[in-house]
């Protein structure tokens, strides 16, 4: 595919985290979508790219999260300078901080300049978030009731489809509904500015919280680049500096590049009614 396809999306950098390869509920496809709609100079993976935690209870690993391994080791031989910068799902990785696998690069965290002179300091955010900290017991709890939300997502979705309804989140409507969830972002956000502050940075690129941002908060650049359980959703760079919070599915149908092929639709339209008579079936 060269540059002048209508269908390849060229930016300077790209920055991408938690897409949990290695759960039912990474969208693996979806993603695989856009490693291969997109080119750019710089890709930056920010932690929790594979879900060691859910992979250490239960081993999930289909053919689709091994080809979006493939394709970024593709990249990174093939003139991306891929970083990866590992989170706590993926905290294993934190031992090779500094080296090189793949032409990967490992780093705990990362000091990008953009084309407008602008520093922005690349990380996780897991470290500056206190219930990792300091109640690892409780994240393992989150992590719980987090895993059993995506699930009922993915079927109420499937059953969505039968209604020609498009694609809802539960739990990040719940997340904006439920104070506590609202009070913890703030307090992330806030911590994670002052500290790009402390560092003489103009801005952060982080992820962690699965809820993308990109706003000005007092005078830094806050940018959480979301998920790909959620959100399909990545920050990039243009090539004069700019940048722009992304979401893949709805950027594809403005641009009339995603076309669902009906035939898939109709399978799992099928797939879900079938389900549901499942489940009237065992409540008779």
């Amino acid at each position: 595919m060269n540059d002048q396809s209508p269908n390849l999306h060229v930016y300077r950098s790209i920055w991408i985290s938690d897409t949990h390869l290695g759960t039912p509920g990474a969208n693996a496809d979806k993603l695989l979508h856009f490693l291969k709609h997109t080119r750019s100079e710089y890709l930056f993976l920010v932690g929790d790219i594979v879900d060691g935690w859910q992979l250490k209870k239960r081993w999930y690993w289909p053919q689709k999260h091994n080809d979006v391994v493939q394709k970024l080791l593709r990249k990174a031989r093939h003139w991306t300078n891929v970083v990866f910068i590992p989170g706590n799902h993926d905290e294993a990785a934190r031992q090779y901080v500094g080296m090189t696998f793949g032409d990967i690069k490992v780093e705990a965290e990362y000091i990008h300049t953009t084309l407008d002179g602008r520093k922005l300091w690349i990380v996780h955010g897991d470290l500056f978030d206190q219930v990792i900290q300091h109640a690892r017991w409780l994240a393992y709890v989150g992590d719980q009731a987090y895993t059993f939300l995506l699930w009922m997502n993915h079927w109420l979705n499937k059953a969505r489809i039968v209604f020609h309804l498009p694609y809802w989140s539960l739990s990040q409507y719940l997340k904006l509904k439920v104070k506590s969830a609202v009070s913890f972002i703030s307090a992330f956000e806030h911590v994670m500015v002052t500290e790009t502050r402390r560092r003489g940075c103009d801005g952060i690129v982080c992820g962690h919280i699965h809820k993308p941002e990109l706003r000005n908060i007092d005078g830094i650049i806050y940018a959480n680049d979301g998920d790909w359980v959620e959100s399909l959703s990545a920050l990039v760079e243009h090539h004069d500096g700019r940048l722009e919070l992304i979401e893949w599915q709805k950027l594809m149908r403005t641009s009339g590049s995603l076309k669902p092929s009906y035939k898939y639709a109709l399978s799992q339209s099928k797939e879900a009614i079938n389900i549901l008579k499942a489940g009237l079936d065992q409540g008779a």
